[in-house]
């Protein structure tokens, strides 16, 4: 079983491996409460800090060994250069699926479709932008 949810994304790195976790990966957030409930039939843990800065409420991770393949709202692929910046807007297809590892097993989501509806690109803090004399 699959659903589809409204989210923000957070911290997507759908085309390079985060370094902590040696994964593609990207956090879907602001989640309804309507989503909440739902995930959590599919047995996924819905996480939430109260300390979080950058105001993800509600959210999961969705972690794959191969690169996460996006579109637009009108099914273009994203391109594998576009880095995704925080605050995108997304619908997510998300399921889950059950693990063992090493004496321990869980519940997972697994990002079936991601789509972008409005893309935020991120840009490097340390980036100088154009026209500035350095």
């Amino acid at each position: 079983m699959a659903i589809k949810i409204k989210a923000k994304l957070f911290w997507a790195q759908l085309n390079e491996t985060n370094e902590m976790s040696g994964k593609y990966q990207v956090d879907l957030a602001q989640l309804s409460p309507e989503a909440v409930k739902e995930l959590s039939t599919l047995g996924i843990k819905v996480n939430k800090r109260d300390d979080d800065q950058y105001d993800r409420g509600h959210y999961i991770t969705c972690k794959s060994t191969l690169p996460i393949k996006a579109t637009d709202s009108n099914g273009v692929p994203v391109a594998t250069d576009v880095r995704i910046g925080n605050g995108s807007d997304a619908v997510a297809v998300v399921a889950s699926y059950d693990w063992e590892f090493k004496g321990k097993k869980g519940t997972s989501p697994t990002l079936n479709t991601l789509v972008i509806n409005n893309l935020i690109e991120y840009e490097s803090s340390d980036s100088i932008p154009e026209g500035v004399a350095v």
